[in-house]
């Protein structure tokens, strides 16, 4: 099913290239034609909200195979029909998928190669800061601490640029579990009080859970207990 999902991205990516650099596609005359392509687009589209949705089920009741096939094809679906913002939204549930099942050099691969080059194309700086989250995420659990924490910079630079405050926070409690990964306790702590500050500052209540979780670990690891 693994393959399946590349070739199906792999196939779907390069349609997007052709589509965009071939000069006889840009100039064709429609005869009429337009309202067919919004039609076979609009199907496309549909094609891929069914299978998004099944993707999304599968996932929630642990089907992760059949997750990771259809969020694939719904991949496929968007980027057919030119949506490319639900194409992105696909290839970083797909990423994650590969993720829970702790294939992290696919995880990483669907990111880089594919998500992140088409957020980066279409200027969607929401999609790039989701993008660097993610890989933040996957290096952090493939103990690629270097990585990890180069991404979660990125992902804080740019949320920064942007007035994007939960993304910034966010950037902020993962270099905090990079750096207690790194038994760097008292930096950890430094970087938790800053993002606790900050929430409060900006009246953001979403990261309370994780705040206190991450105050946990240090506490535990640092006697020992954890």
């Amino acid at each position: 099913m693994y393959k399946l999902c590349l070739a199906l991205i792999g196939f779907a990516f390069a349609g997007s290239a052709m589509a965009q650099k071939s000069p006889y596609v840009q100039q064709e005359p429609s005869f009429g034609l337009g309202s067919i392509q919004i039609a076979v687009s609009s199907m496309d589209d549909a094609d891929g909200d069914t299978y998004f949705e099944e993707a999304d089920k599968n996932e929630k009741s642990g089907d992760l195979d059949d997750a990771l096939t259809f969020f694939g094809k719904a991949a496929f679906e968007y980027n057919s029909s030119g949506n490319f913002p639900r194409y992105g939204a696909s290839l970083l549930r797909l990423s994650n998928i590969h993720f829970l099942q702790e294939h992290y050099t696919e995880a990483e691969q669907v990111i880089l190669n594919v998500a992140l080059k088409t957020y980066s194309r279409l200027g969607n700086r929401s999609g790039q800061m989701a993008s660097y989250s993610q890989l933040g995420k996957i290096y952090l659990a493939a103990n690629k601490l270097t990585q990890s924490l180069w991404f979660y910079s990125q992902q804080g630079i740019l949320a920064r640029q942007t007035n994007n405050n939960s993304s910034y926070i966010d950037s902020i409690l993962g270099i905090v579990q990079v750096k207690i990964k790194k038994k760097e306790f008292s930096m950890a702590i430094k970087d938790i009080n800053r993002a606790e500050l900050f929430a409060k500052n900006t009246k953001n209540n979403q990261f309370k859970g994780q705040i206190k979780q991450a105050r946990n670990t240090i506490a535990e690891k640092r006697t020992g207990t954890y």
